[in-house]
This record gives structure tokens, sequence and C-alpha cells, in this order.
């Protein structure tokens, strides 16, 4: 998810990004499942897209999934979904404009990690179409993000709905396919139901990865903020009220305020035994608010957003905590980024997209971000090209699409990145 900007429009630039995960879930899932391809995101309705797929793909699926020569499934230990050494890749992709394996093929590399969203509490339907999406992992890539979103706030977050979640991932894991469980995203922000309630968070989170870790032993809790420029929006829709348990849980400095100055990520953290990985995804939007115009990034923005150590055309960051040394570092946690893009408006002139995006990935994938980030343990690309209302037009955020820039990323990968080579085991009980 892009980072946030202390602008009032830019809650309208944050809900149309979460209203991107939902927007395009029923075409991607009529597209994955009528080709056969890919990994769905979960919204209601899905499956009445599924009924395309025809009865031979069924049944080649059953055959490849109940095949008696290969081994039974065995969950892997979630400490073993970190790699030793370099990072897992991965991708949050428009399917209904390219298959997960279309994608594999353009890139050439299966992803290690694909990216699902899920409402939480969700329903049977739901349920089922997440086994969906687990079956088109086995195929085309390894792991699944799962992300869940207490869309109904957290009360709903009850001890019914945590232990029927619990049997997706571990059934999940049973087709050999790890789950990272990333619940209630982007907490620290003011655009989502669950947002600057530190308090409340921290319990329903801990509630979520002790049932996760006693239930589901192939999957693991990621705990993931907001970049946290612009911080902490008081007056925004969600924000915490002067007087509460959880506005002096979130007034770090006791000045009787919230600002900038205060942490933007302590007061959400729900300690060590919870958390396996944490994450922050950084986007680069451009140059300077109001978003829209082209902007090659500027250099070691990328590192200087992950340390606390910005000061440029979005302004001076440096009051902001450092979030690798202290989540990665400092609580030994591997760090994901889940997801990453650079802004390229193709009606907007100024650079070409082929230089704007190529100063990004330069940035994320060089071998000083390698060197000096060790625990940095999986990266998760944003290929979307859309409409974006926060910039009033089309954006493309894609690297693959266009085949001169998909040749130059793709020569660009390093080779500390891991990725995925499918599942080579029939599922538990088949």
């Amino acid at each position: 998810m892009p980072e946030e900007q202390s602008t009032d429009n830019s809650v309208t630039r944050r809900g149309a990004m979460a209203d991107r995960f939902k927007s395009w879930a029923l075409p991607v899932a009529a597209a994955v499942l009528a080709v056969g391809f890919g990994v769905a995101s979960i919204s209601n309705g899905l499956a009445d897209r599924n009924r395309d797929t025809s009865a031979s793909d069924q049944s080649t699926a059953g055959q490849a999934s109940t095949d008696q020569s290969l081994p039974v499934c065995e969950a892997a230990d979630r400490a073993s979904l970190v790699p030793s050494s370099g990072a897992l890749f991965g991708v949050n992709l428009d399917l209904a404009a390219k298959p997960l394996a279309q994608y594999a093929a353009d890139l050439g590399h299966k992803p290690a990690v694909s990216v699902s969203f899920v409402d939480f509490p969700y329903t049977d339907q739901d349920r089922t179409n997440l086994q969906q999406a687990a079956a088109q992992i086995r195929k085309d890539g390894q792991m699944m993000l799962l992300t869940l979103e207490p869309k109904n706030g957290l009360s709903a977050v009850t001890p019914d709905a945590i232990a029927g979640l619990v049997k997706d991932p571990a059934s999940i894991n049973g087709q050999g396919v790890p789950v990272i469980v990333r619940f209630g995203h982007e907490m620290n922000g003011f655009w989502f139901p669950w947002a600057q309630q530190p308090i409340e968070y921290r319990a329903a989170f801990t509630r979520v990865a002790d049932a996760v870790h006693a239930g589901a032993p192939g999957s693991a809790m990621m705990w993931a903020p907001s970049y946290a420029g612009g911080y902490a929006y008081p007056g925004r829709l969600n924000d915490a009220q002067p007087g509460t348990p959880d506005f002096a849980a979130l007034d770090t400095n006791h000045d009787g305020v919230l600002t900038i100055a205060d942490d933007p990520y302590a007061p959400y953290y729900p300690g060590d035994a919870a958390v396996d990985w944490v994450g922050l995804s950084l986007f680069h939007w451009g140059a300077t608010y109001p978003w829209g115009a082209n902007a090659v990034p500027e250099a070691n923005k990328f590192a200087d957003q992950l340390t606390g150590n910005y000061n440029g055309t979005n302004g001076d960051e440096r009051s902001l905590p450092d979030f690798y040394g202290e989540y990665a570092v400092n609580h030994n946690k591997p760090l994901a980024i889940p997801g990453t893009a650079a802004l390229y408006n193709p009606g907007a002139g100024g650079p070409a997209a082929a230089e704007i995006k190529r100063a990004w990935w330069e940035q994320v994938f060089s071998a000083q971000t390698h060197a000096r980030f060790p625990q940095l343990k999986m990266i998760n690309w944003f290929e979307w090209d859309k409409d974006e209302a926060e910039v009033n037009g089309r954006i493309d955020w894609t690297v693959t699409t266009t085949p001169a820039i998909r040749a130059a990323f793709t020569a660009a990968l390093p080779d500390w990145l891991k990725y995925g080579a499918g599942t080579n085991c029939r599922p538990a009980g088949s």
C-alpha cells in the first residue's frame, strides 16, 4: 500500500486504494477460474463466476491433487518460511488482465508469494473461494499472503470467528501451501474501521495469532502498519479522541496532542510472541502532493523511508522511527515489503515510464539494499494498471506489460531473490 501524506485529500486516495482490492475480485475470479491459473482475491459472489470452469479442467485438477505417486503434503514449520538468505519475490496481480501463469511466463519465474484479501469474519462462500485460491497457488506459486480485513470493526473478531478461521489455513497447509496471515494491516492510519485503536487492536491480533499458532503450524502471522508520513492525522476519520485510553496510548511523548512526533508504530505492536513477520509497504507516488505528476524517484528514497531518514520533496520525515532497525533488527523479525511499485501517469507527460520505474526497482533490488537489510525477506510487486481516484486518471504500476520495460525489469532481478516452484505433494487425506 502506498505511503500516507498529511493532506485532507489523502483520505480519498487511501480509500481508493482500499477499494481497489475489492473492486477487482469478481473479474479476477472469472479469469482465474475459467482459465485455471493464478490466485483469486476473495470476495462475496466469487462462486457465481466459477461456473465457467469446465468439467475437464476440474477433472484434471482433481487428478493432479490426488496423484498417489506423490508424497503426502506436510505442513512446514512456520520458521522455515523465512529464507535463510535473500528474499521471497511475490506479486499482487491484476488477474483479470493477466493470469498468474502468464505473469510467471513473462517474469521467467513463478512468484513465491501471491497476495489475497478477504473481509473478516467471512462467509462459507468466502471459505470455498479461499480453498480455490489455494489450489491455484499449488500449481503456479508457493505461498499465500492472506490479508484479513475486519471491516465490521475489531469487536467482530470474536472467539467463534477466530476458531472458524483457523480451520482454513490449517487445511491449506495440508495442501502443501504455507500461509502468512496479515491481520488488520495499516492499523496506524485513519482509513480503515480498525484504525487508531491500539489497545483493542493489539488484543485482537494476539487472539488471532494464538489461534493460528496453535491450530495451523504451517502458517505465520504478519504485523504490517502503513509507512507513517503525515502521521497522526488528527481530526480525520477514525481518529482517537482526547481523554480516551487509546489517545493516551498513542500520545507517546505525553504532550497532550497527537503529531508526527509521536511514535506511529510502537503503540500498535502486539508483541514478539504474536508476531512472526513485520511488514511495511513502500510506494513511490511521485514527488509532491497532489499526486499525479510523473517524477523520477529520488536517490535512496526507498532506504530512507524504511529507516526513518527521509528528507526530500515529500517533506522532512526524519522524526519517524527507523522501522527496519526497530522491528527487523531489535525485535529480530523477518521484514516484508507487502507491496511496492512506482507511479506512472500515461497522460501527464514528463519523464518516461521506463525511467521512473527503473529508478525505483534499481533501489528496491540494489546490491546496497541486499547488503544493508539482511532481514528483508519478502518483496511483493504491485502489478496493476487502472484508474486511480486520487489522481483522477489512469496509473500504470506494472513492469511486465510493456515488452521493453519487462525485459529491463527481468534482467535487473538479482540472484538473491527466491521464487516459487509449485507444490509436488498430494493433499493430506487424499
